[in-house]
């Protein structure tokens, strides 16, 4: 082996090696422009809360009480029910009410924090159809916690 020959040499990498590293370099490069376009560097996704609600009329009175099964508690300013209810609140399926509104003039309600037990009675006519509503502070993202139906809806 000549030593003079190795440290004079100008051949470089030879030109399959390069090829292949341009090309493993512009598909890494294109794969990470493409992920932010698309959105899969987003952090700030919002998923619905854990929370349960449930519904239970009472044909007699012609009543819905609407209550937290479990979950995390959730600020009652940000869940509203939507929907119509015959006569009375909420009057239209355009409108939508915070919990808190309604606790103030529904039979029972909690305002503040909801959480495990906090329940809502309202008088409702047969043909019912309410739905319970999530509104996320911090995106404007609203999923639907659970709805209900009256039996002549």
């Amino acid at each position: 082996m000549d030593l003079k020959r190795l440290f004079n040499d100008d051949d470089a990498v030879s030109p399959v090696i390069g090829v292949i590293l341009m090309v493993a370099i512009t598909v890494i490069l294109a794969a990470v422009i493409a992920s932010f376009v698309i959105g899969l560097g987003d952090e700030n996704q919002t998923t619905k809360p854990s929370t349960t609600f449930e519904f239970d009329y009472d044909s007699g009175d012609d009543e819905l009480t609407v209550s937290v099964g479990s979950g995390k508690n959730l600020d009652a300013e940000q869940v509203e029910l939507t929907g119509t209810a015959g006569d009375t609140p909420p009057d239209s399926p355009s409108d939508m009410k915070a919990w808190s509104d309604y606790a103030d003039s529904a039979k029972s309600g909690s305002t503040g924090t909801l959480s495990a037990g906090s329940s809502l009675t309202l008088s409702v006519d047969t043909d019912y159809d309410i739905s319970v509503i999530w509104n996320d502070p911090d995106t404007e993202n609203s999923f639907t916690m659970n709805s209900d139906s009256g039996p002549d809806a």
